[in-house]
């Protein structure tokens, strides 16, 4: 091989590791990102992934270290639920789970509709509309309670796993329309769906109906 050619792929080579160890490790390994590390410090709120529900703020979390991507937040109206504010990291690796994490925010019903009258645009998608908020909107919301937070890894978990490291589930209820099983947690103030997509639904345990009772409504108890 020619001498330059190779000098050349070596030049791009140390090049290609510069580049990549200029890239900040936004990676989190700590026993409080764990999925099933979850405690209650009191009897209506849930901590997990450094998030106290029914308490801590956008604000609060935003000053995280541990949640380095771009945090978003829009009003949401679904086409089959009542409407809400949303906020998302799109990405966060915890213990070396990539991983989405959505947040609902606690917001008067009230005020959610001066929201939707006051949005800047309005886009939509295929489960709803995405409204746009006004600065001043945003600023409250964040100063606002996030009330429950969902956990989506890009990874499919086994059974197994789930079931050593949280535990039998109280119950499992399979949803009539989408066949989804939904493993429930109410002691935990969790649910969890292990499909080809996994999601974590987590709240304080004291608001477990507003989850519960629609499933159970919609679903089949499984044995």
């Amino acid at each position: 091989m020619d001498k330059k050619i190779i000098l050349g792929v070596v030049a791009l080579l140390v090049v290609t590791l510069f580049l990549v160890m200029q890239v900040p490790d936004k990676s989190v390994s700590t026993p409080e990102t764990l999925p099933w590390n979850i405690s209650h410090p009191t009897a209506d709120t849930t901590r997990v992934f450094g998030i106290t529900l029914g308490k801590s703020t956008l604000d609060d979390i935003s000053r995280s270290y541990k949640y380095e991507s771009e945090l978003e937040i829009s009003l949401f109206k679904p086409t089959d639920a009542a409407m809400g504010v949303e906020a998302f990291f799109e990405e966060v690796n915890f213990n070396g789970l990539k991983a989405k994490i959505i947040m609902n925010i606690t917001v008067p019903n009230e005020e959610l509709q001066h929201m939707f009258e006051r949005g800047l645009r309005m886009n939509s998608t295929p489960s709803g509309k995405r409204i746009t908020m006004t600065a001043d909107d945003l600023s409250t919301v964040r100063k606002l309670p996030i009330a429950t937070l969902t956990y989506l890894p890009t990874t499919r978990l086994e059974e197994s796993v789930i079931a050593q490291r949280f535990g039998a589930p109280t119950q499992k209820v399979r949803e009539k329309k989408t066949g989804l099983v939904h493993w429930l947690y109410p002691e935990k103030g969790l649910d969890i769906v292990l499909d080809s997509k996994p999601f974590f639904q987590y709240l304080p345990p004291a608001n477990y109906a507003l989850l519960s009772t629609p499933l159970l409504a919609n679903g089949e108890v499984l044995k």
